[in-house]
């Protein structure tokens, strides 16, 4: 299974094998501890460069990619597009050939432009990691959601998702089809008409049932996940009103009666209060939001180590060197453990 795993880039998950998806997961989870540990690093990539190109606002995505990078010991750089040469006309390939210029290990980039990634590749012998372009994909947040659900779910294939929302413009959405839909889930997605595109028919025989109704996509699902309405992707008035919205599209508690006992809820923020989602839910107990945001470091750890930083031997060992990453961090921090001891004894 890992000895499939061949990738220079994470473009998206629908060129992506089960096989290499679960191998991402295996390692995201192998990672996951390390933020748990008081000393929250490994040598991983030390002495690589990643930069985050970042074209869109974020504040996860861009952060957590930042953690990921430095808790494996990697040197991060963040570019801000609003001060770069981008303001002043620079194209983006002309961008990207000054940044390959300096010798990156990784670049990761998000851009509104669907396709923006691929360009790079063009362009650099970095590995290029999509953190989304437009509403095309959005990888990593997909694999995190996916690592989110196999934590509590123990497993994903044979699960009912009911996603709900801004279809058209969600690369979350198109990312976590693909992505669960591989792995064995069975697909539930609604929203308002003008929401749900007309090209979802093609992915609908692929499995993925299309409701008109929230409640009927609820019914039963193991997961529930609510996806943010894009106002700044939206050129159009694609329903009424946003309190119109709220009525008939927004998650409520007694949504959740009709979904399975033990569902859980996501959301890939950021969160509009009081019309995709009811704060009552948002801080309950079934919402694992805050989880979702705890698991895209590990996530991107590990998307980062084996892009950037494995060889081939090590990718398809990716466990055993993951822990040997850590028993190597693990003895430097004691061996600067004893030192400190020795240093306080030889004063005392």
């Amino acid at each position: 299974m890992s000895a499939n795993f061949n990738l220079k880039h994470l473009l998206g998950i629908r060129e992506l094998s089960a096989e290499q998806i679960v191998h991402l997961l295996d390692t995201a989870e192998s990672f996951r501890d390390i933020s748990k540990r008081e000393i929250k690093k490994v040598p991983a990539l030390r002495g690589r460069t990643v930069i985050n190109l970042f074209f869109e606002p974020s504040t996860r995505t861009r952060t957590s990619f930042e953690i990921a990078a430095k808790r494996l010991s990697a040197d991060a750089i963040n570019i801000s597009v609003s001060t770069s040469s981008v303001s002043k006309g620079e194209t983006l390939l002309d961008t990207a050939r000054n940044l390959e210029a300096m010798a990156p290990d990784c670049i990761v980039i998000r851009h509104s432009s669907a396709g923006a990634p691929y360009h790079l590749t063009r362009v650099c012998n970095a590995a290029i990691v999509n953190a989304g372009d437009g509403a095309h994909e959005h990888p990593t947040q997909a694999l995190l959601d996916a690592l989110t659900i196999r934590e509590h779910k123990k497993g994903i294939e044979g699960l009912k998702v009911a996603i709900i929302g801004d279809i058209l413009h969600s690369r979350v959405a198109r990312s976590n089809i693909y992505l669960l839909s591989k792995l064995g889930a069975r697909i539930s997605v609604a929203g308002p008409g003008t929401l749900v595109p007309p090209e979802f028919a093609g992915v609908i025989e692929q499995g993925v049932r299309l409701e008109r109704r929230i409640e009927d996509a609820i019914v039963d699902a193991d997961v529930v996940m609510i996806l943010r309405v894009q106002r700044e992707r939206q050129t159009d008035a694609f329903f009424p009103s946003l309190r119109e919205y709220a009525v008939h599209y927004g998650l409520q508690l007694n949504h959740l009666n009709l979904a399975a006992p033990e569902a859980i809820v996501m959301h890939p923020g950021p969160m509009n209060r009081g019309i995709e989602i009811s704060s009552e839910i948002a801080d309950g107990g079934r919402s694992l939001i805050l989880d979702q945001v705890t698991n895209g470091v590990a996530v991107r750890m590990a998307v980062l180590y084996l892009l950037a930083g494995a060889d081939s031997a090590e990718k398809k060992n990716a466990k055993q060197a993951v822990k040997r990453d850590d028993a190597e961090s693990r003895a430097s921090g004691g061996v600067r453990g004893r030192t400190r001891k020795s240093r306080r004894g030889s004063r005392e």
